[in-house]
């Protein structure tokens, strides 16, 4: 199982999964962080960028994913001020030009992400910004690897690790897991090479009988990490229990702003109640990112949910696995003309 998705990308778009002998399947994991953002959160965000008091700011891939009655892109189109960013730094400018409104930043992602918006905070509180706040919906990826082997279902032999969000946490983690649930888990990069190279030491593990942590994309990684980005990261944020959208909820696995910057936090400034969420019943991504079933294999792919019309946030970030399959791999399915250039 590779759990980031921009792995997942590139083993599709290559075709690296077909060029394999039978007895090595891929697995595609819950690596990307757009698809794995809950439900719960998407309709907070939703319904405080509908507030005319406020600027909400965003990557572009979260405009497209559904909430339960509307996304990101219906809000603008009603009159939320919805802004795409491409730092967070961008929305703390925003603050800074906009004094009598309140801007707010979609804080997603895992491990890569979370530095910068870390940084942005910290950044907002020396330089004095009050109506700047960041909404959290950050995770991390060794308690997801701890949640995926203890599942009963589990059929994961072996792991590729990512290693971007090995460049900023190092590898400290892996090796503790990979001895507690005896398998291999290789830190690999995401061009073809790398991957297959992930994949030969991983088999290489296999067929020995062993079960360690290895590098493999040293040039990237190393074992402490990135410690400016680490204690960026235990200044402003704290660990906490997360909710991951077709998941559930995973201890130990996420971030929220430490108590010296709750002040930021934008749940804690805008009382957002109330929220009834509603997945779509023919939706299957939870199952995709638990590594269940492929994308093609879910009933909808590809007819009632395409990047034009999404069910799941899988088929419409830049990293979903479905958004892979559909782009990449049709596998039997065919395009209206109007769905053969998928909005992204």
């Amino acid at each position: 199982m590779e759990v980031c998705g921009g792995q997942t990308h590139t083993i599709i778009r290559h075709g690296i999964d077909q060029l394999l002998p039978e007895q090595v399947e891929l697995i595609h994991g819950p690596g990307c962080p757009v698809c794995v953002t809950p439900l719960e959160v998407i309709d907070k965000a939703l319904e405080i960028a509908a507030r005319p008091d406020v600027i909400f700011c965003s990557f572009g891939d979260m405009l497209r994913v559904p909430g339960t009655d509307r996304d990101l892109f219906q809000v603008r189109s009603r009159g939320g001020d919805v802004r795409v960013v491409y730092s967070p730094l961008d929305a703390l400018k925003i603050a800074q030009q906009n004094p009598h409104r309140e801007v707010v930043f979609f804080g997603i992602g895992f491990e890569t992400t979370a530095p910068p918006n870390a940084m942005t905070v910290h950044q907002a509180r020396k330089l004095g910004i009050p109506n700047f706040s960041l909404l959290v919906s950050h995770v991390r990826v060794p308690p997801a690897i701890e949640a995926i082997m203890a599942s009963p279902d589990c059929r994961v032999q072996a792991f590729l690790a990512a290693g971007h969000v090995c460049s900023v946490m190092g590898t400290g983690e892996y090796p503790e897991l990979a001895a507690r649930f005896r398998v291999p888990i290789v830190v690999t990069g995401f061009e073809p090479l790398d991957i297959l190279e992930g994949i030969r030491r991983t088999v290489r593990q296999l067929e020995r009988g062993e079960h360690t942590m290895d590098n493999a994309y040293p040039r990237a990684v190393r074992g402490e990490g990135n410690p400016a980005a680490r204690a960026m990261l235990a200044d402003v944020f704290e660990v906490t229990d997360r909710s991951w959208r077709g998941i559930g909820t995973i201890p130990a696995s996420g971030w929220r702003l430490s108590e010296r910057y709750r002040e930021y936090d934008a749940e804690h400034r805008f009382s957002v109640e109330g929220i009834t969420t509603r997945e779509p019943a023919a939706c299957r991504s939870g199952e995709v990112l638990q590594g269940f079933i492929k994308p093609h294999e879910c009933e909808a792919f590809g007819t009632l949910c395409t990047p034009r019309s999404p069910l799941g946030a899988t088929m419409v970030s830049s990293e979903g696995a479905c958004a892979a399959y559909y782009l990449y791999r049709r596998l039997g399915t065919t395009p209206t003309p109007q769905e053969a250039s998928p909005v992204v």
